[in-house]
């Protein structure tokens, strides 16, 4: 049962009362599922096909599923082929629009489908600043972009006006905001009975603060993309206007999204009696003044560790991603950006963690080995199928042959790191991330499997 008030925010918004009759009718259907491949890694796509239906026409790496199929029960989810992703939230990236070499903040970024999509376009080539303010939910954001196996982000949970101190630093910002979720009526019928008539009016205020921190640490020429999975105006036109009374060096910049449609005064929403998904504001702003070339002064190098980043490279038989390296107390990262550092502000990953060292050891993280291929080490085991699921079971693998750290992947995609000696492979897969108690995951992800 949708709520008395919402209904009448959502007939106040239509035309015909036809197109009124069209909404109802459309969220009384099922959700629809989709997914993005995640082009960051070589085999991604491969992989992805066989639960790929037809494209999402505004984003290239975005696919409905097939009917009957769930990817995220799936091996190929666990080694981060691909991201289960609303289609419609992926609108908002789309229209941000990011190239490799912007600096790129996502300043509301859990659960981590944007961000990830972020660097996917990004390629590994700029800086992107992810930021959660809930600290649980970082925590949830900084796993999905490590298994994702993305280089080139900062993840950090803090206030948005903490980051105002930074200035006029980011080339592109997107504001996903928190709402009152009425998008998310269809896929979550709890999202309904917890809405109530002043949410919408609560959420905006919180939205207004959002907003006008990140003005603050946009360069000018820049762009703001602001968006929200929810329908009433308060939160989408109305923030909006608000907004740009109160930042007069802000403009609305009109776009187009294959499928989508064309923005009017920088705003676009996606219905879903329109377009297929759960529906989506979104809103492009460019603040005004020429753009410029500031570069960032080169981040200091330290010797020390240089050095450890290179013998852990050599105990483990890695190629090292390039960048410049720091320690932090016995972890070695390939720093990402900000070579002044972000002071006053939790930073759960200032870049890739390469891995810990103490005395005499050296281990490879997590999160290296997500961010590597086959190609980058010197040791790397394919499992078949049900070797795979047991390894993300936490269990040990027989496996003759050279002793050593060694890359476990699944069909060319990486699942973790194994530790070769005397005939086993011992398993370092994180115990956060093992599946126990049947739950072993499968290759062709079946809805009966799940």
């Amino acid at each position: 049962m949708l709520p008395s008030e919402f209904l009448v925010s959502v007939r106040a918004q239509m035309k015909e009362e036809s197109e009124y009759e069209a909404f109802l009718s459309a969220m009384e259907e099922a959700p629809v599922p989709a997914f993005r491949v995640n082009s960051l890694k070589p085999e991604a796509l491969k992989a992805a096909s066989r639960f790929a239906d037809r494209p999402v026409p505004w984003e290239n790496d975005g696919f409905y599923t097939l009917p009957g199929l769930r990817p995220g029960n799936t091996l190929y989810h666990a080694a981060g082929a691909f991201y289960i992703q609303d289609a419609s939230a992926m609108a908002p990236v789309a229209a941000l629009d990011p190239k490799p070499g912007d600096r790129v903040m996502d300043m509301c970024a859990a659960p981590g489908g944007k961000s990830g999509q972020i660097a996917a376009r990004l390629q590994g080539r700029g800086t992107l600043l992810a930021n959660e303010y809930i600290k649980k939910r970082a925590d949830i954001l900084l796993g999905n972009l490590e298994r994702l196996g993305v280089k080139n982000v900062c993840v950090t949970s803090a206030p948005p006006e903490r980051f105002e101190p930074l200035g006029p630093y980011f080339d592109k910002i997107l504001v996903d905001a928190p709402c009152s979720g009425e998008g998310m009526f269809r896929k979550d019928p709890d999202a309904a009975r917890q809405w109530n008539a002043s949410l919408p009016a609560m959420c905006a205020a919180r939205q207004a603060h959002i907003l006008d921190s990140a003005a603050s640490v946009l360069r000018p020429g820049g762009r703001l993309v602001y968006s929200t999975c929810t329908f009433n105006r308060t939160e989408n036109e109305d923030t909006v206007e608000a907004f740009l009374a109160r930042h007069p060096d802000f403009e609305p910049e009109d776009f187009s999204l294959p499928g989508a449609g064309s923005s009017f005064g920088g705003c676009l929403r996606l219905w879903p009696h329109r377009v297929r998904g759960e529906g989506h504001f979104v809103c492009r702003l460019r603040r005004r003044g020429k753009e410029s070339d500031s570069p960032l002064p080169d981040a200091k190098r330290d010797r020390r560790a240089d050095e450890a980043a290179r013998a852990l490279a050599e105990e483990c038989g890695i190629e090292l991603p390039g960048g410049v390296y720091r320690i932090s107390g016995d972890r070695i990262e390939a720093y990402s950006g900000f070579p002044g550092g972000l002071r006053g502000i939790y930073t759960l990953s200032s870049g890739l963690l390469l891995g810990r060292m103490g005395k005499g050891y050296f281990e490879p993280s997590h999160a290296l080995a997500m961010a590597l291929c086959p190609e980058q080490v010197r040791l790397s085991a394919d499992l078949a199928e049900k070797e795979a699921a047991a390894f993300m079971e936490g269990e040990a693998i027989p496996r003759d042959g050279e002793s050593g750290w060694t890359l476990v992947t699944y069909k060319g995609l990486s699942l973790g790191w194994g530790k070769v000696s005397g005939g086993l492979m011992k398993n370092h897969l994180p115990k956060g991330l093992r599946l126990r108690g049947g739950h072993a995951l499968s290759e062709k992800g079946l809805l009966s499997e799940c």
